[in-house]
This record gives C-alpha cells, sequence and structure tokens, in this order.
C-alpha cells in the first residue's frame, strides 16, 4: 500500500484523545468501576423504550424534517413555556440535534470566525476549545476558583474586548457540580448589555439540580436570551446517552443562522426516538422526578464516604461529584487516576486536564449515575484507600 507522503498541517494539533475515551478504555482493560464517563449503568424507563419501539414499528423509520418532528419541537416549547414562563416558537427557534456536543459545536461553527474570542471557563467541558480553534477563534480562558468554582465577573468585564464574539457558560456546571445564581446571570446579563457579544449556554443537566435550588436558564432573563443559544440534552435527562438525541434553542434570527450549518453537518435526527421523545414530554414527571432521583444517589454515594480520606463538598447538581485527594497522596490527578483504576479497580477523571495550563489541585470526578450496587461497591473501595 502506498505511504501517504504529502505534507499535512493538522487544524487540531495539540488535541489529545479524549481523557474520556482513555479512563473508560482503561477501566474495561482492568476490569474496573467505570465512574469515570457520564453514563448511566442502569436501564431507561420502560415506557420510553416501548415509544420508540413502537415508532418504529409503526414505520418513522425514514429521515425527519431537517429541523427535527414538529410535536417534539411543540413539546419542548410546552416544557419552556411550564418551567420557565418563557415562550420559543417551535417553528423558527427550535432545532432537534444529534445530541448537544453537535449543538454546541454548530452554534459555534456558525457564529465564530477567524480571529474572534471566545471566553470559556476552566475546568471546561472539553468541546468547547478545539471547537473554537477549529473555526479559527481565540479560546480565552477563566479559571475558576479551585475552592469553590464561582466567577469573577470583574475580571470577565475586565476581558472583553472588540474582538470579544462568545461567552460560553455551563450551568449546572460540569465537572464541579456547581450551578450559576441568579445573582451570576444578573452579572453576565449587566456585561453583556449593549454589546454584539453572543452567549452559549449548555444546560444539559437542568433536571439535575439538588437541594431546592432553582434552574437559572439564561431563558430567564430578556438582555440574555435574545443573544443565547441553549444547548440541551435528552440523553442526559432520560439516562440514554447513546441516542445522541438533544436540542437548541435560540431567537430566530440566530437559529436561521444555527440551522445553515446544521442542515449540512448533519441535517437530520433520528427518527424514531423523536416520536418517542415528544410523547414522553407530555408526561412533566418525567423530568420533574430526577432531581430528587439524583439526589437520592448523591447522597448515598457521601454518606458511605463520609469517613473516606477524601475531602469533597457536595455537589449542587450534574450527576458528577468531585473528590479531594490531598491528605491521601502528592501524586499528580492524573497519575493517581491511573492507579486507582489499575490498583484499586475503580476509575474517575483527573480535573487538571480541563484546567488552565493544567492546574492540578489534586481532586478526581466521579460519575453517580449508577445503580445503588455499584455505589456501594465504589464507596468500600474509596474508604479503603
Amino acid at each position: 500500500m502506498p505511504i501517504y507522503r504529502h505534507s499535512f498541517q493538522s487544524k487540531l494539533p495539540e488535541v489529545p484523545t479524549s481523557i474520556f475515551s482513555v479512563m473508560s478504555a482503561l477501566a474495561h482493560k482492568e476490569n474496573a468501576l467505570n465512574l469515570s464517563q457520564g453514563f448511566p449503568d442502569f436501564e431507561s424507563d420502560k415506557k420510553l423504550i416501548e415509544l420508540v419501539n413502537k415508532a418504529m414499528v409503526t414505520g418513522k423509520n425514514q429521515y425527519a424534517p431537517m429541523p427535527g418532528i414538529f410535536t417534539l419541537r411543540q413539546a419542548i416549547a410546552n416544557k419552556m413555556e411550564y418551567l420557565y414562563g418563557v415562550s420559543y416558537n417551535p417553528e423558527t427557534e427550535i432545532t432537534i440535534t444529534a445530541g448537544a456536543t453537535q449543538a454546541i459545536f454548530t452554534a459555534i461553527a456558525a457564529t465564530v470566525k477567524k480571529d474572534d474570542e471566545v471566553l470559556i471557563f476552566k475546568p471546561a467541558y472539553d468541546c468547547y476549545e478545539p471547537t473554537i480553534e477549529l473555526f479559527g477563534g481565540k479560546v480565552i480562558s477563566v479559571q475558576l476558583d479551585p475552592e469553590d468554582f464561582k466567577i469573577d465577573w470583574k475580571l470577565v468585564k475586565s476581558l472583553i474586548s472588540e474582538k470579544t464574539r462568545m461567552i460560553i457558560v455551563n450551568t449546572p456546571h460540569n465537572p464541579s457540580g456547581r450551578i450559576l445564581s441568579a445573582i451570576d446571570m444578573l452579572q453576565l446579563e449587566n456585561i453583556l448589555k449593549d454589546t454584539n457579544i453572543l452567549l452559549l449556554s449548555d444546560e444539559v443537566y437542568e433536571h439535575i439540580i439538588f437541594d431546592d435550588e432553582i434552574h437559572q436558564t439564561a431563558a430567564l432573563y430578556p438582555a440574555l436570551s435574545e443573544r443565547t443559544f441553549i444547548t440541551a440534552s435528552f440523553g442526559k435527562t432520560f439516562h440514554n446517552t447513546g441516542w445522541k438525541v438533544g436540542y437548541c434553542l435560540a431567537p430566530k434570527e440566530l437559529m436561521a443562522e444555527f440551522r445553515k450549518v446544521h442542515q449540512f453537518n448533519v441535517f437530520s435526527v433520528n427518527h424514531p426516538t423523536q416520536v418517542a421523545l415528544a410523547e414522553y414530554l407530555k408526561t412533566p414527571n418525567n423530568y420533574l422526578q430526577l432531581n430528587n432521583f439524583y439526589q437520592q444517589k448523591r447522597d448515598l454515594f457521601l454518606s458511605l464516604i463520609k469517613d473516606a480520606r477524601f475531602e469533597f463538598t457536595p455537589s449542587k447538581g450534574t450527576y458528577f461529584q468531585l473528590l479531594n485527594f490531598k491528605n491521601i497522596t502528592t501524586e499528580s490527578d492524573y497519575d493517581f487516576a491511573i492507579r486507582l483504576t489499575k490498583e484499586q479497580k475503580i476509575a474517575s477523571v483527573p480535573i487538571s486536564v480541563f484546567n488552565e495550563n493544567g492546574l492540578d489541585t489534586k481532586v478526581l470526578r466521579f460519575c453517580f449515575a449508577k445503580t445503588d450496587e455499584t455505589i456501594k461497591k465504589a464507596a468500600e473501595i474509596l474508604c479503603n484507600i
């Protein structure tokens, strides 16, 4: 076979293999409990599975409309009205996507040009930065406080320039589990008013918030919603990450640009799943009960490791919990995560890979979207470290 000899320059030369792939592969190789990647190890609601099957056997197997089937877009509009009292036009302001990551990619692709600056907060979900760079944008990183993950809004304001095209926020926040407060959103709103800066609000864990806190969607703030792409995930919400179905909300003008990219990137999304989700969303309790469902799992996990040598602050949202191991070893978080997987048979994610300049705060992320049996096994391991 001839060897490819033409010179080729990577568009993303610094991008490594995703830490999620690395740790999940190692967990599989070592037969370890995989609390690294964010997916449940329990089944989804049988009713939802039945609805997908029904859609398949009744012939909903060809291309769905490019923006998604109308009944699902209408169900999402109804949900936003029901939960937050805000209106999105299902015809022009809602698009069904192949997961939230595709929605994030498409929003950036549609709006970020060469030399545009995009502010992101670190630790950050790992798809933001390479996507910005892929389209010629410049990432401006803001490191969150390593103790409480709060945002320094004065610093944010000082980083705004004529080149700033977009700010990306994530609430509830992966990996920290922190949620943005109403005060945070008002400060962001104040910074962005009278500018042309766009906002990308990653809200995939909107239905997984604890301790009676309230999700502060960007849709609630008029000066934000008029400039915001909101991305969300049915995979995260309904325990089916492998289905890769999500959606994007945005004002008509922004959504028109979003769809220009979406139609040539994905065009349409899994049809029978859309049909099933449209029906499933008609029962609000299918998403309203998730806060309590996951809080019980968080509380079980933390109660079982309360006497372990790890330190922690209870997660306020998502299905992730950070554990600080500074009292256990001086190893780097990456080395410790590898050793735990190989020797103790439990896989986690080191937080330094999401931080600015690889800042190592001796913290690992564990996923508790697991059966109680898995949680108990994990806790037993952690208590003996």
